[in-house]
């Protein structure tokens, strides 16, 4: 499409939807669209053709309809605090902003649910509900700033995801507007219901298949007891089998995090967590339940970090040092980025019985590239987010931060794993895409976006490659391409 045929649409399009929406919903000046350019990962970065931001669901629809009419494409857009390029806008599409949908509907303390809309903080959720005694259990290291419509999209995770499970287990029911500007609901607060499991697709399906616009999300009741063990360790290795030993005891901690010594001396600077900056590595291990079981565990998992290798186990000795503690862990992503002007975080997951081997390739990796890499990641169920520190302005650290991401993540896929946990593939990872699933895996992903989405006018060119690009990238090798271009939008 030429320059004048994209003003022409541009012009077309805003006019039509100047009578659905009132001036101050759309945005489409230059100036204006460069806050809307990029998600989470800056690297990537394209203006879109127009932003809209309806604040009712039939705006919304509207909206829906006529781009379906005019056959424009579609990216849906929460806090866009994601990683990997999931709400990239595109050249000739309209990005549609969600962040007008941000009222908690209903809290039901019986039944121990909550009905939101989309643009919902995900914090905001356990703050509303937290004078009844419950709380929602996802909690990324962005809670406090991520919307739950976006955590939908991706299936996140967090720090107690390792007991309480991802987003996808902690969701009733969600209405979505489809590609047609039709409104569906999937799921029910009912134990069962018949037919396909269309909630559970929806979890993590990147704004491809539906744009959500409700969710009903299950609460939980407020532990009895939570604490925090801290235990240091000499050596990283050794950290990292301790994290199977504790699940091999029985116990299934709330959470079970890990960081190694570039990462702990990050966010001991940046929080003052009172971490040991000394050590290799820190676990932590949090307990919760009624006050026995908690005890009971407390004893069972000191000694055993001793028995492993530990050479200091810590237990937090009341609710502020608790939260001191998760404080250095959420803020470790914004400490790393202290040191080093850029870094690149990956999301890859591996059995947990791999764990010392992956970290170790990752430091040869590390060493190979001559970019260090700082290692924060949800050791229970091996959810890895090694930070890759470079400086974008230094003449092939890019590509070398780029080279070094994807050999982790094909690393991963070697020894079991997968080439995302909770962050998504997006734009980022559609390569990996080709390491980690057969051609006749993928093909049946395409025919479910086929399903939903006839047109592939839902954040088209994100999470699914087509056939082209798996070619491509078998042909000429991963030495030559790795990841897609991040400079100048798409490719």
């Amino acid at each position: 499409m030429s320059a004048e045929q994209r003003e022409q649409k541009k012009a077309q399009l805003l006019a039509a939807l100047k009578t659905l929406l009132p001036a101050e919903a759309l945005i489409h000046e230059p100036e204006a669209l460069h806050p809307y350019e990029c998600d989470g990962l800056p690297t990537y970065r394209q203006m879109p053709l127009l932003v809209v931001l309806p604040e009712t669901l039939e705006q919304l629809q509207q909206v829906v309809r006529l781009c379906h009419q005019q056959r424009v494409p579609v990216v849906a857009r929460g806090a866009a605090t994601g990683l990997s390029g999931g709400a990239l806008p595109l050249a000739d599409g309209v990005l549609l902003g969600l962040a007008k949908f941000n009222r908690i509907l209903e809290i039901d303390p019986l039944a121990r649910t909550a009905r939101v809309e989309p643009g919902v903080r995900n914090l905001a959720i356990s703050q509303a509900v937290a004078p009844h005694g419950l709380y929602y259990a996802p909690d990324p290291s962005s809670q406090i700033a991520c919307t739950i419509g976006g955590n939908v999209a991706e299936n996140s995770g967090g720090v107690h995801c390792l007991k309480y499970g991802l987003t996808v287990h902690n969701i009733l029911e969600l209405k979505l507007v489809t590609a047609e500007g039709e409104l569906i609901t999937l799921g029910s607060g009912a134990l069962d219901t018949p037919g396909y499991d269309l909630l559970a697709l929806l979890n993590g399906s990147e704004g491809m298949l539906g744009i959500v616009v409700e969710v009903v999300v299950k609460l939980l009741p407020a532990p009895e007891r939570a604490q925090v063990l801290l235990a240091a360790f000499d050596d990283l290795a050794l950290a990292a089998d301790a994290v199977g030993e504790i699940i091999a005891a029985g116990i299934i901690p709330a959470g079970l995090e890990m960081m190694d010594g570039l990462a702990i001396r990050a966010a001991e600077a940046f929080a003052h967590a009172g971490y040991p900056k000394d050590a290799a590595a820190i676990l932590l291990c949090e307990l919760d339940g009624i006050n026995e079981e908690v005890s009971v565990h407390l004893k069972l998992v000191h000694d055993l970090l001793l028995q492993v290798g530990a050479t200091e186990v810590r237990t937090a000795r009341d609710e502020a040092e608790r939260q001191l503690f998760w404080k250095g862990r959420k803020s470790a992503f914004p400490a790393v980025g202290r040191l080093s002007p850029d870094y690149y975080c990956m999301d890859g997951t591996v059995p947990r019985k791999r764990l010392a081997e992956v970290l170790t390739g990752i430091s040869r990796l590390s060493e190979h590239y001559g970019l260090a890499v700082a290692n924060v990641f949800h050791a229970g169920d091996g959810n890895l987010h090694p930070l890759i520190l470079f400086d974008a302005n230094q003449p092939g650290e890019l590509k070398r931060a780029e080279d070094l991401g994807a050999e982790i993540l094909e690393l991963s896929v070697r020894v079991g794993g997968t080439i995302t946990g909770e962050h998504g593939v997006g734009h980022e990872k559609l390569h990996q895409m080709c390491v980690q699933f057969s051609p006749a895996e993928l093909e049946q992903f395409r025919a479910v976006k086929r399903a939903f989405d006839p047109d592939g006018l839902l954040n088209p060119g994100k999470a699914i490659p087509q056939p082209r690009h798996c070619s491509e990238y078998k042909s000429l090798g991963s030495d030559t391409l790795t990841a897609p271009s991040r400079r100048g939008g798409v490719r």
